[in-house]
């Protein structure tokens, strides 16, 4: 190798599950465990126990509460992510154009699964494409050609109707959607909080759910099964009973439901874990959540019962393998994260790095 090192890291680089190296050099912008020819400079030196960039993986940049923002808050919204570790995002739906971010080499990496897919008047205003199940297929189609092989549907919202959640999509609608994204080469994921639109989506070949509150013992084999993976969003789930409490007066049997959802969430995620379900962090930051919370998203996993290796790599070498995007490996873009002590030892540390590299710079 002739070029001299940008960085060199010392410490603890914990490459994967197993694989625990001594230093790395930042190169390009990129990974080397070779140590480099030196000349032009000494690289600058950082020490601490490093893992590859989080993963954030349902999110919403260029979203808020009321729907888009303008690209200013969009911004904002992706510095807040580096800040708090998450360099890689999957934009689980979002109404606003993103693409300008893939030009900035100091925001993060966002894989976009294009704007939300939902049923007339059952979702929040202003942040999906709202349609009846004849169209599903070809808005589902045009949103694969749209994003980076993601498409997001929304399986389930409150029926204003029965007072309650409940499916909003019949199941030949949803076979031929799923059908439709596979054929344009995307993977398809639904918001499902309640337990009756799974069996469709999952037998018709969905490949990931968003909350997934709503497994029983009868469905998280089934997903097992298929390999379904699964993105509790355990941060969010956290405000259903304010959610409930706001709402009772007018939909009762909603709230309670939701309740139950919240009250038994670490059962339902610890469970789907231990059967072998994929399980991923995501905070559904962006639309009423603050986005920088992954690194408590992580610590949720671990109440909900899941070991900590498992809750890290839910969130860094397990996660960047499942959306296709390397890690710290040998040449790999140099996105990483460095920690003052072992997050194996306390996940806590992740919400707190010492100092973010993105694409080769130390941007904190």
């Amino acid at each position: 190798m002739s070029e001299c090192a940008s960085l060199h890291i010392k410490g603890r680089v914990l490459v994967g599950p197993e694989d625990v190296r001594d230093e790395l050099w930042v190169v390009d912008g990129r990974v080397t465990y070779e140590r480099p020819v030196r000349g032009g400079g000494e690289p600058t030196e950082l020490t601490g126990w490093v893992l590859p960039g989080l993963v954030d993986a349902h999110c919403h940049v260029g979203l808020d509460a009321h729907g888009p923002v303008d690209d200013s808050t969009s911004e904002k919204q992706a510095l807040t992510d580096r800040e708090a570790g998450a360099l890689l995002l999957r934009d689980a739906g979002s109404p606003s154009d993103t693409r300008w971010i893939d030009e900035r080499d100091d925001l993060p990496r966002i894989i976009r699964a294009g704007r939300h897919i939902a049923r007339t008047r059952r979702y929040i205003r202003n942040y999906a494409h709202e349609i009846e199940p004849g169209d599903l297929a070809a808005y589902v189609r045009r949103e694969a050609r749209r994003g980076d092989g993601w498409v997001k549907l929304v399986g389930d919202w409150i029926d204003r109707d029965k007072g309650d959640l409940s499916s909003c999509w019949p199941r030949w609608a949803v076979e031929e959607a799923i059908a439709a994204a596979h054929e344009e080469g995307a993977r398809v994921t639904a918001h499902c909080f309640a337990e009756d639109s799974l069996p469709d989506l999952v037998e018709s070949g969905i490949d990931c759910i968003e909350h997934a509150t709503g497994l029983t013992e009868e469905t998280i084999p089934l997903l097992a099964e298929r390999g379904v993976a699964i993105v509790p969003t355990l941060v969010n789930i956290a405000t259903f009973p304010t959610l409930a409490a706001g709402g009772e007066g007018k939909f009762p049997r909603w709230a309670s439901h939701m309740r139950e959802l919240h009250a038994r969430r670490y059962d339902t995620v610890r469970a789907a874990w231990e059967a072998g379900i994929p399980v991923f962090t995501g905070t559904d930051a962006g639309g009423s959540l603050a986005h920088g919370l992954v690194g408590q998203e992580v610590g949720e996993l671990v109440k909900a019962g899941i070991p900590v290796r498992d809750a890290l790599s839910a969130a860094t070498w397990g996660a960047r393998d499942w959306l296709g995007r390397p890690g710290l490996a040998e040449g790999a873009p140099a996105d990483f994260v460095l920690y003052e002590t072992d997050p194996r030892a306390d996940v806590r540390v992740l919400e707190a790095p010492s100092h973010v590299v993105l694409r080769g710079r130390v941007v904190r």
